[in-house]
């Protein structure tokens, strides 16, 4: 009976990064997905700056740049003309080295992944389906049917659901999925076009209740059409096409579509299911939260719950860590599934609202407020950490800790730049570490040589300060980035304590 350390349920963005960093931190995997091959249409867009960081570790950040698409602002339109533009490097270009929206359809990231994946002599199983799946005596047993119709049992020790909206891995673990369905029916369309708004940025249109968005393809021609159908066609989805989409907002945007490459239409849901672990059993991505598109948070929400779980996976595998580091997944991101949901809700209902108040609302007061607003820095500052989703943190949690400076445990760490390399340039190396920005004390080294624990001094500057970090403070860092401990005696008895209270060794996370 084949035997591996984790069992992965579908092979979406989710499911392939959980194998990859399994795979990169020495942990047998096997991941399977029921159908025949990776996915040549794709909803999913954006690839957020926190996605991009997360993304070094795996060396996929400077391809997935290079073979997307850079979008410098977003434009909102109100009556035919454009009403406010917010540049996206002005915003960010202090905060991360991603100061801006990429652009990288699914289909292409998908297919990027699973090249990386195989070059780590890991292959996806197409055409083979989770029938069944029990948890007990220690492991999961479990029952795949492959493309002949065979079924072959097969252990693990653990099991990752990773299989979308109607998982069956969640409906197996029976956590429920409370939410809803949005009224309107949404459409994505890929096109050939002209105009004003296919100019590499994004743009979206507030007038009347048709919601549009124009985002920018690779290639001076081609973009991606997200809007909402609305009104008797919304009770006939299975059948429009994309000339019975209304030609409103198309025609507000200027825009003269030449080709639809491909068309699709779809129903939103907004659910959180209840539990993210039951037994050794968990639930990732759309398994997991799914919500409105705005914002385009939802894929790299998903690629957030792979890096959160894998490395905690891999170091209860390797006996580095007590099987309770585990729980920690669900109290890290259901949190932030359920807040997610709640803002794309809100965001959705406001920009697609019907009646005349809510109308004057989008398209008189926000077109003159939102710009104002903007120009307040710190107002600029937390719209683009929220999208780009480096706002995220786990303060409160077992794993976070103390605070020095502005940063607290579970922070993420802030970046700064620097002359050849930034500070993030040692998380690559997905271990637990310690940073010093300053002087360590010499039984601080001492004490991370005792544990095997890799220390990153760097040169004071004043760059460090304006981040929010202290001066000769102890920061010490998760294998994904965020801050567990953070102390600003910089003594090393916090390192000891921090272990001793949650059964952790550090160092690197390959397994013994």
């Amino acid at each position: 009976m084949v035997h591996s350390d984790v069992l992965i349920i579908g092979a979406g963005p989710t499911g392939l990064v959980l194998a990859l960093w399994l795979t990169k931190l020495g942990v047998k995997v096997r991941i399977v997905d029921k159908t025949a091959e990776p996915g040549t249409t794709s909803r999913a867009l954006a690839v957020q700056a926190r996605t991009l960081e997360l993304y070094r570790q795996l060396d996929l950040a400077d391809p997935v740049v290079e073979r997307g698409h850079k979008v410098p602002a977003v434009n909102l339109w109100v009556k035919g003309e454009p009403a406010a533009r917010l540049p996206f490097t002005t915003i960010g270009e202090d905060l991360t080295a991603f100061a801006f929206l990429e652009i990288f359809p699914q289909d292409q990231h998908e297919r990027l992944l699973i090249e990386r994946l195989e070059e780590l002599g890991v292959a996806v199983e197409r055409r083979t389906e989770l029938m069944r799946f029990t948890d007990e005596d220690g492991r999961i047993s479990a029952s795949l049917r492959g493309p002949d119709g065979h079924e072959e049992d097969c252990e693990a020790t653990y099991l990752a659901g990773c299989d979308g909206a109607r998982s069956s891995v969640r409906e197996t673990l029976g956590t429920g999925f409370p939410g809803g369905t949005y009224r309107q029916v949404f459409y994505v369309a890929d096109v050939e076009a002209a105009g004003p708004p296919v100019n590499g940025e994004l743009h979206v249109d507030l007038d009347e209740a048709d919601f549009l968005a124009v985002f920018p393809l690779a290639g001076e021609v081609r973009a991606r059409l997200i809007g909402t159908v609305r009104d008797e066609r919304a009770d006939h989805a299975d059948t429009l096409r994309f000339e019975d989409v209304s030609s409103r907002a198309i025609d507000h945007l200027k825009i003269q579509v030449k080709n639809v490459n491909w068309f699709s239409t779809y129903h939103v849901h907004h659910r959180v299911t209840e539990r993210f672990r039951k037994g050794r059993a968990f639930l990732l991505g759309d398994a997991a939260h799914i919500h409105s598109p705005v914002g385009g948070q939802g894929m790299n929400t998903g690629i957030g719950d792979a890096v959160n779980l894998a490395w905690k996976l891999a170091a209860v595998l390797a006996s580095r860590a007590p099987e309770s580091l585990l729980d920690t997944y669900e109290t890290e991101r259901i949190g932030f599934a359920r807040r997610l949901v709640a803002t794309t809700d809100r965001v959705f209902s406001f920009v697609t609202a019907d009646g005349r108040i809510a109308e004057i609302i989008r398209t008189r007061l926000a077109p003159v407020i939102f710009p104002r607003v903007v120009a307040l820095g710190p107002v600029r500052d937390y719209l683009f950490r929220t999208v780009a989703q480096i706002t995220l943190n786990y303060r409160g949690t077992l794993l976070s800790f103390g605070s020095a400076g502005h940063v607290h445990g579970g922070d993420r760490l802030p970046w700064v730049p620097g002359e050849g390399a930034d500070n993030f340039a040692p998380l690559s190396a997905m271990t637990w570490q310690a940073h010093v920005y300053g002087v360590a004390k010499p039984d601080l080294v001492k004490c991370c040589a005792d544990h095997s624990l890799a220390l990153h001094e760097f040169a004071w500057t004043s760059q460090h300060q304006a981040a929010g970090l202290a001066r000769d403070a102890l920061y010490l860092m998760r294998p994904d980035t965020y801050v567990a401990l953070a102390d600003a005696s910089g003594a090393p008895e916090a390192i000891d304590r921090y272990c001793t209270e949650r059964g952790l060794r550090l160092g690197a996370q390959t397994r013994d």
